[in-house]
């Protein structure tokens, strides 16, 4: 699937939003200069885009989340209405500035009118949704998902992220499942913006792991797959205060990185899923297993690390062949730890690209 890059992206919800305006003048006022209607449309709704994707106003975003749900929506609501009325007098006082507009009145030109607050919270209501459910899916499932491409099973190759929360058991022993269940919440969500930020997709989620994964080509690609994992564990040692004092402890991880030809198939009749079949991901869970066995935190398969062009920020170091259960041979295993984690970096296995 073709890559979208975050300008591109954003281009396109512009477009959707400036012809939903264009609409409206059509619609409504058959205006012989529809480019007002988009003017208006870009003014209120990108702003509120903007909002529901955290691009500002952060910190009220985490607020609200924490509402009961009835509250959340009024409070989302009431932010819609701010920004929107905020966006429609800054354009109107621009167009009548410049003249292209004549209201009878400065009223006129900075009072959102209702039926158009209607139409642009419809607009945004629909909007917000697609990419919501796009983001719960993963933009590449949610493509896929709509034109059918699973449908049929599919022989591809991808890359494989398997992190795991050591001692997850152990606190949910101290402090109670309820309060383990609040960290792990607290840790996926911190895998989220690195995730988006190296394209790739979190698959699933199984008790207190997560499943990471990219079309190979893409994840080998600038090794996004490497510098997504290593992301994650900078984003948690840069907030270790806040994890000490939310939950008396900084998460430590274990990771691991494999990649080959999987078969991905849509299965289900009510619940709908995108799932992956073969020897990959099961090699890719055994070696996430090495690294208690191994006393490493992020392991990676020599077949995978030849395929990419390690950051100059990891070292990697060549542990030889270890047998992996259910596997007919064994596996070439690396571990790569953060370059200023380690006095020298030690010797590269053959093949093994040198960082740049």
């Amino acid at each position: 699937m073709r890559e979208v890059s975050p300008v591109q992206n954003w281009l396109l919800i512009m477009l959707v939003m400036a012809a939903s305006g264009v609409l409206y003048s059509v619609m409504f006022f058959q205006d012989s200069r529809p480019f007002i209607g988009a003017i208006f449309a870009l003014c209120m709704g990108m702003p509120i885009i903007a909002f529901e994707r955290k691009v500002f106003l952060r910190g009220l975003q985490r607020r609200i989340e924490q509402l009961p749900t009835f509250t959340f929506f009024l409070a989302e609501l009431f932010i819609y209405e701010i920004l929107m009325s905020v966006g429609f007098a800054a354009a109107g006082l621009s167009l009548w500035g410049l003249g292209l507009i004549t209201p009878s009145s400065w009223v006129d030109a900075v009072v959102l009118p209702f039926n158009a607050f209607l139409y642009a919270l419809a607009v945004c209501s629909l909007m917000i949704f697609v990419l919501r459910v796009r983001e719960l899916l993963g933009r590449d499932v949610f493509a896929s998902m709509l034109v059918s491409r699973y449908r049929k099973p599919v022989s591809e190759e991808r890359v494989f992220l398997f992190i795991d929360l050591v001692d997850s058991t152990t606190f949910a022993e101290k402090h109670g499942d309820l309060r383990a269940q609040q960290m792990l919440s607290s840790l996926f969500a911190a895998f989220a913006e690195p995730v988006r930020k190296h394209k790739g997709t979190i698959d699933d989620y199984v008790g207190d792991a997560a499943i990471i994964s990219w079309p190979l080509e893409r994840g080998v690609k600038f090794a996004r797959c490497v510098n997504c994992i290593f992301d994650i564990i900078g984003a948690i040692e840069a907030d270790a205060e806040n994890w000490l004092k939310t939950y008396g402890q900084v998460p430590r991880l274990r990771a691991a990185l494999h990649g080959g030809n999987i078969i991905t198939a849509e299965i289900g009749v009510d619940h709908h899923k995108i799932t992956y079949f073969g020897d990959t991901i099961n090699t890719t869970s055994r070696l996430e297993s090495l690294c208690k066995t191994l006393n490493r935190a992020v392991l990676i398969s020599a077949d995978l690390a030849q395929r990419i062009q390690l950051p100059s920020k990891v070292v990697a170091e060549d542990l030889g062949q270890h047998a992996v259960k259910g596997r007919g041979q064994s596996l070439g295993v690396i571990s790569l730890v953060k370059a200023d984690n380690r006095i020298a970096a030690p010797k590269l296995q053959a093949g093994v690209k040198a960082p740049t």
